[in-house]
């Protein structure tokens, strides 16, 4: 069985597939809704696949929702192997600092 992409993948899908419960709706019918495969959907809401943002946008929208509404409070921090720690605002006060 495959695992978890990452905690945002797996927050991703809960938050998904507890607005497809909350319709009543299977996993067919919102993959249809959104032009998807069903075992597509599947795997997003288990968080076993990275989807696109076509694909959020997509299923966003045969739900009726604000796309922002699935990834409010998500963060770099919830991806594996993130390469960088370091963010813009610590870019500016490191120049600022060597100036």
């Amino acid at each position: 069985m495959s695992s978890v992409h990452s905690e945002a993948a797996r927050l991703l899908g809960a938050r998904i597939r507890d607005e497809r419960q909350r319709f009543a709706i299977n996993q067919m019918e919102l993959a249809d809704l959104a032009g998807l495969h069903f075992t597509n959907l599947g795997k997003i809401e288990r968080g076993q696949a990275n989807p696109s943002l076509h694909t959020i946008l997509r299923i966003a929208g045969a739900l009726n929702l604000n796309p922002g509404a699935l990834l409010d409070g998500m963060t770099a921090d919830m991806l594996p192997d993130r390469p960088h720690r370091v963010t813009v605002a610590d870019l500016i006060r490191a120049r600022e600092a060597n100036t």
